[in-house]
């Protein structure tokens, strides 16, 4: 080998303590992602948008919005489980990709305890059962006496989502038949309930909402342990006889595992600030979204745990499996 040059000599050190030097750079020293596994222009990349802009302020970085949608939040779930745990990729998670991807597909692409860890539980969606109004059923009592006399439809968008896991849950408490008819939206699904070709259906409140305040679908209950501030007048399923009924979504932001301990925390402090926000919480809250508590780690798994305990029951009893 020849000798190194002069210059090179004295080059070398410095050569040798570059990437040193690199490693120990203060996090985060360049813009993050935020991957929103859902298409543009809905309420969840809304969600996803507003946290972006407000964890940038925190972190004195950029935080870029990247939608991957897809296979059921598969694809863009995947991205991030599959990233570097550098602290600068992070994930739009939800209850369908933390908790029930898990439990539906016989193969998926990522594990949502080796790969992920859930860095805060933002916000959770509770859903209306809603009837038509020329249902003779005027209240959750009604409908329960009416499905034994005869046979109902219910509209989903798809087999194995919150929405149809919700109908399979009542059902199940109830001791009634709900014959499930599938749309490919919930546009169509709701058309149809208005005009009577199904008789129920269980709606994400942001989406049935407008539709009940103008009179054109009726209310029977909500989803939530209580019910919500935007309908007070709507009872709870779990006050009218299901004390164990819940059914809800929820949407949070995780990132990849091996992130390193110092900047989860630090990823943790920025999003509970966001929830502190009252900009947060009037926005979202108005929706008819319920800002959650602020949780710890130790808490997250909890309420993921329990999830998936009642989540499992309904899906193994009914034997709902996806590929």
């Amino acid at each position: 080998m020849a000798p190194l040059t002069r210059r090179a000599a004295l080059a070398l050190p410095a050569t040798l303590a570059a990437p040193a030097l690199r490693a120990q750079e203060a996090w985060p020293a360049r813009p993050l992602r935020l991957v929103v596994p859902y298409a543009p222009g809905g309420v969840t990349d809304q969600l996803g948008r507003f946290i972006a802009e407000r964890l940038s302020r925190e972190l004195g970085q950029p935080v870029v919005v990247e939608n991957r949608a897809g296979a059921n939040t598969i694809i863009g779930t995947q991205a991030v489980a599959t990233a570097a745990g550098d602290g600068y990729t992070l994930l739009m998670a939800s209850g369908a990709s933390m908790v029930l991807n898990p439990l539906l597909y016989r193969r998926l692409p990522y594990d949502a305890d080796r790969d992920l860890t859930l860095l805060a539980a933002m916000v959770e969606t509770p859903l209306l059962m809603v009837v038509p109004p020329t249902l003779p059923a005027a209240n959750l009592g009604e409908f329960v006496a009416l499905a034994r006399q005869r046979r109902l439809n219910v509209a989903s968008v798809g087999v194995g989502n919150p929405i149809h896991l919700a109908a399979e849950l009542f059902r199940s408490a109830a001791g009634i038949e709900l014959e499930n008819v599938v749309y490919p939206g919930s546009a169509p699904a709701l058309t149809a309930l208005m005009a009577g070709d199904v008789q129920v259906m269980f709606d994400v409140i942001l989406t049935a909402l407008p539709l009940v305040q103008a009179g054109r679908l009726r209310a029977l209950a909500v989803t939530t342990r209580e019910r919500v501030p935007v309908l007070p007048q709507v009872p709870a399923i779990a006050e009218l006889g299901f004390p164990d009924y819940e059914a809800t979504t929820w949407f949070g932001v995780a990132a990849p595992r091996s992130t390193p301990q110092p900047v989860q925390a630090r990823l943790r402090e920025g999003l509970a600030a966001v929830q502190r926000d009252s900009a947060f919480q009037e926005r979202f809250g108005g929706l008819g979204l319920l800002i959650q508590p602020l949780r710890d780690e130790a808490a997250l798994t909890r309420m993921i745990e329990t999830e998936r305990r009642r989540w499992s029951q309904i899906i193994q009893a009914r034997g709902i499996v996806l590929d």
